[in-house]
Protein backbone atom coordinates (compact mmCIF):
# COMPACT_ATOMS: atom_id res chain seq x y z
CA UNK A 1 0.00 0.00 0.00
CA UNK A 2 2.78 2.39 0.93
CA UNK A 3 4.60 1.57 -2.40
CA UNK A 4 1.12 2.45 -4.30
CA UNK A 5 1.01 5.86 -2.30
CA UNK A 6 4.41 6.66 -3.31
CA UNK A 7 3.70 5.98 -7.24
CA UNK A 8 0.59 7.84 -7.06
CA UNK A 9 2.07 10.93 -5.10
CA UNK A 10 5.11 10.77 -7.58
CA UNK A 11 2.72 10.61 -10.64
CA UNK A 12 1.13 13.85 -9.39
CA UNK A 13 4.30 15.39 -9.03
CA UNK A 14 5.10 14.67 -12.97
CA UNK A 15 1.68 16.04 -13.61
CA UNK A 16 1.71 19.18 -11.94
CA UNK A 17 5.06 20.65 -13.99
CA UNK A 18 2.40 19.56 -17.31
CA UNK A 19 -0.57 21.15 -15.95
CA UNK A 20 1.39 24.73 -15.56
CA UNK A 21 3.01 24.97 -18.67
CA UNK A 22 -0.42 24.39 -20.02
CA UNK A 23 -1.93 27.15 -18.09
CA UNK A 24 1.28 28.81 -19.00
CA UNK A 25 1.46 29.42 -22.46
CA UNK A 26 1.25 32.05 -24.16
CA UNK A 27 3.41 33.76 -21.39
CA UNK A 28 4.80 36.40 -24.02
CA UNK A 29 4.37 38.02 -27.20
CA UNK A 30 3.46 35.35 -30.57
CA UNK A 31 4.62 35.83 -34.09
CA UNK A 32 2.28 34.84 -36.66
CA UNK A 33 4.41 34.91 -39.90
CA UNK A 34 2.34 35.28 -42.92
CA UNK A 35 3.92 34.16 -46.01
CA UNK A 36 2.62 37.32 -47.83
CA UNK A 37 2.61 40.96 -48.93
CA UNK A 38 0.65 42.77 -46.53
CA UNK A 39 -2.75 43.36 -48.01
CA UNK A 40 -3.67 40.03 -49.38
CA UNK A 41 -6.25 37.47 -48.74
CA UNK A 42 -4.37 35.60 -45.71
CA UNK A 43 -2.79 38.40 -44.05
CA UNK A 44 -6.09 40.02 -43.96
CA UNK A 45 -7.17 36.71 -42.09
CA UNK A 46 -4.58 36.47 -40.44
CA UNK A 47 -4.95 39.76 -38.87
CA UNK A 48 -8.39 38.88 -37.66
CA UNK A 49 -7.44 35.91 -36.29
CA UNK A 50 -4.44 37.26 -34.47
CA UNK A 51 -6.60 40.01 -32.93
CA UNK A 52 -9.17 37.36 -31.76
CA UNK A 53 -6.70 35.11 -30.49
CA UNK A 54 -5.23 38.46 -28.42
CA UNK A 55 -8.61 38.97 -26.98
CA UNK A 56 -8.99 35.28 -26.22
CA UNK A 57 -5.63 34.49 -24.69
CA UNK A 58 -5.04 37.99 -23.22
CA UNK A 59 -1.42 38.17 -24.70
CA UNK A 60 -0.18 40.02 -27.90
CA UNK A 61 -0.19 38.02 -31.38
CA UNK A 62 1.73 40.29 -34.25
CA UNK A 63 1.70 39.62 -37.54
CA UNK A 64 4.63 40.17 -39.60
CA UNK A 65 4.94 39.30 -43.28
CA UNK A 66 7.99 37.79 -45.10
CA UNK A 67 7.36 37.56 -48.26
CA UNK A 68 9.19 35.35 -51.31
CA UNK A 69 9.63 32.47 -53.31
CA UNK A 70 6.18 31.19 -53.62
CA UNK A 71 5.90 31.93 -49.74
CA UNK A 72 9.34 29.61 -48.86
CA UNK A 73 10.85 32.55 -47.01
CA UNK A 74 8.16 32.94 -44.59
CA UNK A 75 7.37 29.26 -44.00
CA UNK A 76 10.99 28.32 -43.65
CA UNK A 77 10.91 31.04 -40.91
CA UNK A 78 8.89 29.24 -39.18
CA UNK A 79 10.45 25.80 -40.10
CA UNK A 80 13.34 26.72 -38.51
CA UNK A 81 11.90 28.08 -35.25
CA UNK A 82 11.71 26.57 -31.87
CA UNK A 83 8.61 24.38 -31.43
CA UNK A 84 6.99 25.95 -27.99
CA UNK A 85 3.94 28.03 -30.01
CA UNK A 86 6.09 31.46 -30.17
CA UNK A 87 6.28 31.46 -33.61
CA UNK A 88 3.11 30.45 -35.85
CA UNK A 89 2.44 30.18 -39.53
CA UNK A 90 -0.88 31.59 -41.35
CA UNK A 91 -0.29 30.56 -44.81
CA UNK A 92 -2.78 29.69 -47.99
CA UNK A 93 -1.88 25.91 -49.80
CA UNK A 94 0.39 27.26 -51.70
CA UNK A 95 3.53 27.59 -49.56
CA UNK A 96 2.43 24.43 -47.44
CA UNK A 97 1.53 22.14 -50.86
CA UNK A 98 2.79 23.59 -54.25
CA UNK A 99 5.38 25.77 -53.84
CA UNK A 100 8.19 23.38 -52.73
CA UNK A 101 7.42 20.67 -55.52
CA UNK A 102 8.68 23.76 -57.44
CA UNK A 103 11.81 24.63 -56.15
CA UNK A 104 14.87 21.90 -57.06
CA UNK A 105 16.09 20.57 -54.35
CA UNK A 106 12.97 20.78 -52.52
CA UNK A 107 13.02 23.01 -49.25
CA UNK A 108 10.81 20.94 -47.25
CA UNK A 109 7.92 18.69 -47.27
CA UNK A 110 5.24 20.16 -45.26
CA UNK A 111 4.31 16.83 -42.59
CA UNK A 112 7.97 16.42 -41.89
CA UNK A 113 8.34 19.92 -40.91
CA UNK A 114 4.68 21.44 -39.67
CA UNK A 115 2.41 20.17 -37.24
CA UNK A 116 -0.99 21.10 -38.50
CA UNK A 117 -3.25 22.68 -35.91
CA UNK A 118 -6.63 24.08 -37.82
CA UNK A 119 -8.04 25.62 -40.48
CA UNK A 120 -9.31 28.83 -40.90
CA UNK A 121 -11.34 29.06 -43.82
CA UNK A 122 -11.98 27.76 -47.00
CA UNK A 123 -12.41 29.93 -50.25
CA UNK A 124 -13.79 27.86 -53.15
CA UNK A 125 -12.62 29.22 -56.94
CA UNK A 126 -15.23 30.04 -60.12
CA UNK A 127 -14.98 29.61 -63.61
CA UNK A 128 -15.31 33.07 -65.69
CA UNK A 129 -15.26 33.68 -69.26
CA UNK A 130 -15.46 37.15 -70.83
CA UNK A 131 -18.75 38.61 -71.04
CA UNK A 132 -18.60 38.90 -74.73
CA UNK A 133 -17.30 35.20 -74.95
CA UNK A 134 -20.00 32.77 -76.29
CA UNK A 135 -20.24 29.96 -74.05
CA UNK A 136 -23.42 30.84 -71.52
CA UNK A 137 -23.18 28.03 -69.40
CA UNK A 138 -20.65 24.86 -68.37
CA UNK A 139 -21.49 22.89 -70.95
CA UNK A 140 -21.21 25.54 -73.77
CA UNK A 141 -17.93 26.06 -72.72
CA UNK A 142 -16.90 22.18 -72.67
CA UNK A 143 -18.06 22.20 -75.98
CA UNK A 144 -16.28 25.23 -77.13
CA UNK A 145 -12.64 23.55 -75.57
CA UNK A 146 -13.15 20.39 -77.02
CA UNK A 147 -13.13 22.20 -80.95
CA UNK A 148 -10.81 25.24 -80.13
CA UNK A 149 -7.75 23.40 -78.36
CA UNK A 150 -4.72 25.50 -78.63
CA UNK A 151 -6.75 28.81 -79.44
CA UNK A 152 -8.60 28.51 -76.06
CA UNK A 153 -6.55 31.02 -73.77
CA UNK A 154 -6.61 30.85 -69.89
CA UNK A 155 -5.28 33.93 -67.94
CA UNK A 156 -2.75 32.35 -64.87
CA UNK A 157 -2.21 34.21 -61.41
CA UNK A 158 1.04 32.92 -61.28
CA UNK A 159 2.87 29.24 -62.07
CA UNK A 160 2.15 26.91 -59.23
CA UNK A 161 -0.96 28.71 -57.58
CA UNK A 162 -4.37 27.50 -56.84
CA UNK A 163 -5.95 29.64 -59.59
CA UNK A 164 -3.08 28.12 -62.00
CA UNK A 165 -3.31 24.35 -60.71
CA UNK A 166 -6.97 24.10 -60.74
CA UNK A 167 -6.90 24.89 -64.72
CA UNK A 168 -4.41 21.97 -64.99
CA UNK A 169 -6.65 19.54 -62.55
CA UNK A 170 -9.57 20.37 -65.44
CA UNK A 171 -7.24 19.69 -68.26
CA UNK A 172 -5.97 16.28 -67.10
CA UNK A 173 -9.37 15.44 -65.87
CA UNK A 174 -11.29 16.23 -68.47
CA UNK A 175 -8.87 15.14 -71.27
CA UNK A 176 -8.40 18.98 -72.93
CA UNK A 177 -5.36 21.27 -73.96
CA UNK A 178 -5.42 25.31 -73.61
CA UNK A 179 -2.94 27.34 -73.58
CA UNK A 180 -2.06 29.31 -70.61
CA UNK A 181 -1.18 32.89 -70.28
CA UNK A 182 0.88 33.35 -67.16
CA UNK A 183 0.75 36.53 -65.46
CA UNK A 184 2.18 37.75 -61.88
CA UNK A 185 -0.97 37.81 -59.69
CA UNK A 186 -4.70 37.40 -60.61
CA UNK A 187 -5.70 40.96 -61.09
CA UNK A 188 -3.50 41.74 -64.19
CA UNK A 189 -4.99 38.23 -65.54
CA UNK A 190 -8.58 39.48 -64.45
CA UNK A 191 -7.82 42.96 -66.64
CA UNK A 192 -7.04 40.92 -69.28
CA UNK A 193 -9.62 39.03 -68.97
CA UNK A 194 -11.83 42.04 -69.27
CA UNK A 195 -10.28 43.50 -72.09
CA UNK A 196 -10.69 40.27 -74.01
CA UNK A 197 -7.10 39.24 -74.44
CA UNK A 198 -7.84 36.15 -72.96
CA UNK A 199 -11.10 34.18 -72.66
CA UNK A 200 -11.51 32.75 -69.33
CA UNK A 201 -9.77 32.71 -65.82
CA UNK A 202 -9.95 31.22 -62.41
CA UNK A 203 -9.95 33.28 -59.66
CA UNK A 204 -11.77 33.29 -55.87
CA UNK A 205 -15.18 34.14 -55.59
CA UNK A 206 -14.26 37.27 -53.46
CA UNK A 207 -12.29 38.72 -55.80
CA UNK A 208 -14.08 38.03 -58.62
CA UNK A 209 -17.93 38.82 -57.46
CA UNK A 210 -17.31 42.69 -58.20
CA UNK A 211 -16.42 42.29 -61.45
CA UNK A 212 -19.94 39.57 -62.08
CA UNK A 213 -21.88 42.01 -60.38
CA UNK A 214 -20.69 44.68 -62.85
CA UNK A 215 -21.63 42.35 -66.00
CA UNK A 216 -17.62 42.65 -67.17
CA UNK A 217 -17.19 38.75 -66.68
CA UNK A 218 -19.75 35.79 -66.50
CA UNK A 219 -19.00 33.13 -64.04
CA UNK A 220 -19.56 29.60 -64.89
CA UNK A 221 -19.50 27.27 -62.01
CA UNK A 222 -17.41 27.50 -58.52
CA UNK A 223 -15.61 24.86 -57.51
CA UNK A 224 -16.75 24.06 -53.82
CA UNK A 225 -18.68 21.03 -52.82
CA UNK A 226 -21.71 23.48 -52.28
CA UNK A 227 -22.51 26.82 -54.02
CA UNK A 228 -21.37 30.11 -52.58
CA UNK A 229 -22.83 32.13 -50.55
CA UNK A 230 -21.27 35.02 -52.69
CA UNK A 231 -22.86 33.53 -55.46
CA UNK A 232 -25.76 31.63 -54.59
CA UNK A 233 -26.82 30.89 -58.66
CA UNK A 234 -23.84 29.90 -59.82
CA UNK A 235 -23.41 26.20 -60.22
CA UNK A 236 -20.56 23.80 -58.63
CA UNK A 237 -18.98 21.66 -60.87
CA UNK A 238 -19.99 18.71 -58.32
CA UNK A 239 -23.79 19.36 -59.32
CA UNK A 240 -23.16 19.33 -62.92
CA UNK A 241 -21.56 16.12 -62.74
CA UNK A 242 -17.52 16.75 -62.12
CA UNK A 243 -17.31 14.95 -58.34
CA UNK A 244 -13.63 15.34 -58.72
CA UNK A 245 -13.29 19.05 -59.80
CA UNK A 246 -13.50 20.28 -56.29
CA UNK A 247 -10.79 22.86 -54.77
CA UNK A 248 -10.62 25.86 -52.41
CA UNK A 249 -7.88 28.04 -51.55
CA UNK A 250 -7.31 27.40 -47.52
CA UNK A 251 -6.19 29.41 -44.80
CA UNK A 252 -4.94 27.44 -42.04
CA UNK A 253 -2.45 27.43 -38.48
CA UNK A 254 0.52 25.57 -38.49
CA UNK A 255 3.57 25.49 -35.89
CA UNK A 256 6.73 23.81 -36.18
CA UNK A 257 6.82 20.30 -35.99
CA UNK A 258 7.43 19.08 -32.22
CA UNK A 259 5.16 21.76 -30.55
CA UNK A 260 4.28 19.96 -27.65
CA UNK A 261 0.54 18.50 -27.97
CA UNK A 262 -0.85 20.48 -24.99
CA UNK A 263 -0.16 24.30 -26.81
CA UNK A 264 -1.64 22.54 -30.19
CA UNK A 265 -4.66 21.41 -28.34
CA UNK A 266 -4.63 24.83 -26.72
CA UNK A 267 -4.27 27.00 -29.60
CA UNK A 268 -7.17 24.73 -31.46
CA UNK A 269 -9.41 25.78 -28.95
CA UNK A 270 -9.18 29.44 -28.58
CA UNK A 271 -9.15 29.34 -32.89
CA UNK A 272 -12.72 27.42 -32.36
CA UNK A 273 -14.26 29.95 -29.83
CA UNK A 274 -12.51 33.30 -31.72
CA UNK A 275 -14.11 31.91 -35.08
CA UNK A 276 -17.65 31.51 -33.32
CA UNK A 277 -17.57 34.76 -32.35
CA UNK A 278 -20.25 36.46 -34.98
CA UNK A 279 -18.20 39.50 -35.55
CA UNK A 280 -15.26 37.66 -36.77
CA UNK A 281 -17.02 35.34 -38.61
CA UNK A 282 -18.75 38.21 -40.79
CA UNK A 283 -15.42 39.86 -41.31
CA UNK A 284 -14.07 36.73 -42.60
CA UNK A 285 -17.32 35.76 -44.48
CA UNK A 286 -17.00 39.06 -46.32
CA UNK A 287 -13.76 37.95 -47.89
CA UNK A 288 -15.78 34.96 -49.30
CA UNK A 289 -14.51 32.26 -47.33
CA UNK A 290 -16.94 29.38 -45.64
CA UNK A 291 -15.26 30.05 -42.32
CA UNK A 292 -14.41 26.35 -40.03
CA UNK A 293 -12.07 24.69 -37.78
CA UNK A 294 -10.67 21.44 -38.02
CA UNK A 295 -9.24 19.65 -35.26
CA UNK A 296 -5.70 18.78 -35.70
CA UNK A 297 -5.74 14.90 -36.84
CA UNK A 298 -8.78 15.93 -39.00
CA UNK A 299 -6.90 18.89 -40.38
CA UNK A 300 -3.85 16.39 -40.81
CA UNK A 301 -5.82 13.99 -42.71
CA UNK A 302 -7.39 16.65 -45.15
CA UNK A 303 -3.99 17.94 -46.06
CA UNK A 304 -2.89 14.62 -46.37
CA UNK A 305 -5.89 14.30 -49.28
CA UNK A 306 -4.90 17.63 -50.49
CA UNK A 307 -1.71 16.37 -50.96
CA UNK A 308 -2.78 13.16 -52.71
CA UNK A 309 -4.71 15.41 -55.42
CA UNK A 310 -2.52 18.66 -56.03
CA UNK A 311 1.05 16.76 -55.97
CA UNK A 312 1.05 14.88 -59.22
CA UNK A 313 -0.23 18.28 -60.58
CA UNK A 314 2.25 20.31 -59.77
CA UNK A 315 4.97 17.86 -60.39
CA UNK A 316 3.60 17.23 -64.43
CA UNK A 317 3.50 21.36 -64.74
CA UNK A 318 7.26 21.73 -63.32
CA UNK A 319 8.53 18.65 -65.52
CA UNK A 320 10.32 20.41 -68.28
Amino acid sequence: MKALISLLIALCALAIPILGHAQDWPARTVRIIVPYPAGGNADVVARIVAQGLQDELHQAFIVENKAGAGGIIGASTVMHAAPDGYTLLISANGPILFAPELVDPRPYVWDKVFTPVSTVSLTPLVLLVNAKYPAQDFKEFLALAKTKGDELTFGSGGLGTINHLFSELMQNRLKLKWTTVQYKGTAPAMTDLIGGHVQFNIDQVSSAEPFIRQGVVRALAVTGEHRSSVLPNVPTLTELGYPNLVGYTFTAVMAPIGTPDYIVSKLHASLVTVLKDEKVRRNLEQLGAVVGTMPPAEFKAFLVRESATWTPIVRQVNTP
